[in-house]
């Protein structure tokens, strides 16, 4: 690429914004019922996962910055899909938990969220898929 012309459309991060942006379509159309954001169900998905997460854990494992895991959590919250409790570890911090209602989602949507990655996926063949997420495990 050296020496040739700036052009946009061969720009990684034109390229990844551009999947980013299909993906998050998909994710809410094939969500549309459910009312989730892409990042709540990740913190959803995870924490149902790890069995339970402190705030700062979670905004780790979803690679949310804090201000975003605190609104949705307090989002999460308010729609009674999760809850917190005393962190058995450390009486200083409290742990986030799914309550009975977020298991619920969680499993009735569990199938739906591998839809949205097959969907996201589909112009690709299984090779080049598997290629692809290879490629991006690297660079995340």
């Amino acid at each position: 690429m050296a020496g040739r012309r700036y052009q946009l459309e061969e720009q990684v991060g034109h390229l990844l914004r551009r999947a980013h942006q299909r993906a998050t379509q998909i994710f809410i159309e094939t969500f549309a019922d459910s009312g989730l954001t892409p990042t709540q169900w990740a913190a959803l998905a995870r924490l149902s996962e790890e069995g339970g997460a402190s705030q700062n854990h979670l905004g780790r494992l979803t690679a949310m910055d804090p201000a975003t895991v605190q609104g949705v959590i307090q989002r999460l919250e308010k729609r009674g899909l999760i809850d917190r409790e005393p962190d058995p570890d450390d009486r200083r911090r409290t742990r986030l938990k799914l309550t009975p209602e977020g298991l619920e989602l969680v499993a009735r949507h569990s199938a739906t969220g591998a839809r949205v990655s097959a969907s996201t996926l589909a112009p690709l063949t299984e090779a080049e898929a598997a290629t692809f997420l290879e490629l991006l495990r690297k660079l995340a």
